[in-house]
């Protein structure tokens, strides 16, 4: 299957690059993956879409200040670090800039308490850092990162809560899960009142975010290994909306990979509590075993997650559904406007 196939054409004007003073606000386009049926509705309106009886799934992820500048200590030059992985014992995996001249053995200096050798390069282009500083770590990375936003959002961030989900809770992520960024805590109240349970996991987003694909084939791409974790809490839940055939709805492509890797993992049957590493890839062909439904962002073409939507709604139904969205010119990726497939 030709990558090709998943492009189209988007107006780089339709890329938000602020978030809308309303998390509320943004708009919500609605797709049938059955028939194919498009309707347009702001997000408050996401309330009347759910029934009594659904299960809304979120990722409670936290995004970490991940980006940290700072110079060699050998030249002065000045040297980008984007932290991706916790490896443990003060080493990160992550991505340096500028990469060719960052080596093993390179010293990087961010302040007078926190410096880093790149100890060694690994997979796709990033490196291993070895941290050494003087205080406690996290306090000393809120004080110095920065939010770490997508390369295509060019404007600065000024409250960095507003690319954090309102129930955020787990440190760990090098990107917000986006579908989330439109949900209040408000609107979850008016959610639970409808009668839908809200249930949480924890995926940290990491390199794959970061990764365009550099094949031609889909079958050859190779996700980037993410960390997850689902509470026997959640388990309870799923099984229970399972058994009684009521539908699971998955808040961002996150969630939904998280999901699918532990349907698969126990193979139809009760799912427990679990937490691992996962490269799911999910493209059309793929057979869903837990996601009933999916709230999503708009995503860049040729991406693994225009492919993940492909394969919960068809690559046709998506494609008319993206071509509408542009011509209503729909805000697109991370602070942009959402889609609920179902």
């Amino acid at each position: 299957m030709n990558v090709d196939l998943y492009d189209f054409h988007l107006p780089e004007e339709l890329i938000a690059q602020t978030p809308l003073l309303e998390r509320t606000a943004s708009r919500l386009l609605t797709l049938n993956k059955q028939d194919g049926a498009i309707a347009h509705h702001t997000f408050k309106d996401i309330v009347e879409q759910l029934q009594p009886g659904d299960t809304l799934v979120l990722n409670d992820t936290r995004v970490i200040p991940a980006r940290l500048f700072g110079t060699k200590e050998d030249t002065g030059a000045k040297a980008e670090v984007l932290l991706l992985k916790n490896l443990g014992e003060d080493r990160w995996e992550a991505l340096v800039k500028p990469g060719k001249k960052l080596k093993t053995g390179s010293v990087i200096v961010f302040s007078d308490e926190l410096k880093a050798v790149i100890e060694e390069e690994s997979d796709m282009g990033g490196r291993v850092l070895k941290f050494s500083y003087k205080g406690i770590f996290q306090e000393i990375l809120d004080r110095l990162g920065q939010m770490p936003l997508p390369p295509y959002i060019k404007e600065k961030l000024d409250d960095k809560e507003r690319y954090q989900t309102v129930y955020s809770r787990h440190e760990g992520s090098a990107a917000a899960p986006t579908a989330g960024l439109h949900f209040t805590k408000e609107l979850l109240e008016q959610i639970r009142d409808k009668g839908v349970t809200i249930a949480y996991l924890t995926l940290h987003v990491g390199l794959g975010t970061f990764r365009p694909m550099s094949v031609d084939k889909v079958e050859d791409h190779v996700m980037h290994a993410e960390f997850y974790s689902v509470s026997q809490e959640t388990a309870d839940i799923l099984n229970e909306a399972r058994s009684r055939g009521g539908r699971i709805i998955a808040v961002g492509t996150t969630s939904c990979r998280t999901l699918e890797t532990i349907g698969n993992r126990f193979k139809g049957g009760q799912l427990e509590t679990c937490s691992g590493w996962t490269d799911i890839f999910i493209y059309p062909g793929y057979e869903f075993t837990v996601v009933d439904a999916l709230i999503t962002n708009f995503h860049l073409p040729k991406s693994t997650l225009v492919m993940l939507v492909s394969a919960l709604a068809g690559r046709e139904h998506i494609l008319h559904a993206y071509e509408e969205a542009i011509k209503e010119k729909y805000r697109f990726f991370s602070f942009g406007d959402a889609m609920f497939i179902y």
